[in-house]
């Protein structure tokens, strides 16, 4: 039986995590890597950060990826992949420091590994 669940986190390149430390004052880590670190640490099965050369979040403009500057407001993507238990308590624990991240969960669907061919279809 498989349970599998993703969440996907969407937020601008730009966004910052809350200063946990005193050197965070004077420059807070960048979100995306807080989350992935923070992933590892509760033991998220599977967290991936997605490249992202082009788009927009909700209420912004289209923005681009270019060699020389990255543009705060490009959407970054944080794929992370677990039971739907562990994932929730993970949105809750960190609830604070994504409250303004589109959260989007959906559950993992097999559809090849759960039919088996009969006889007649073959």
């Amino acid at each position: 039986m498989n349970d599998l669940t993703a969440v996907r986190l969407y937020f601008p390149i730009g966004a910052r995590a809350k200063a946990t430390r005193f050197w965070h004052h004077l420059s807070a880590p960048a979100l995306g890597h807080h989350l992935l670190r923070a992933a590892h640490r509760a033991r998220i099965q599977q967290a991936v950060m997605h490249p992202v050369s082009a788009g927009y979040l909700s209420g912004d403009r289209l923005s681009y990826q270019s060699v020389e500057a990255t543009h705060l407001r490009l959407p970054q993507c944080i794929e992370l992949i677990d039971t739907e238990g562990r994932l929730r308590r993970f949105l809750h624990d960190h609830a604070e420091e994504i409250e303004k991240v589109q959260v989007v969960l959906y559950r993992c669907e097999f559809p090849l590994a759960q039919t088996k061919p009969s006889h007649a279809e073959a």
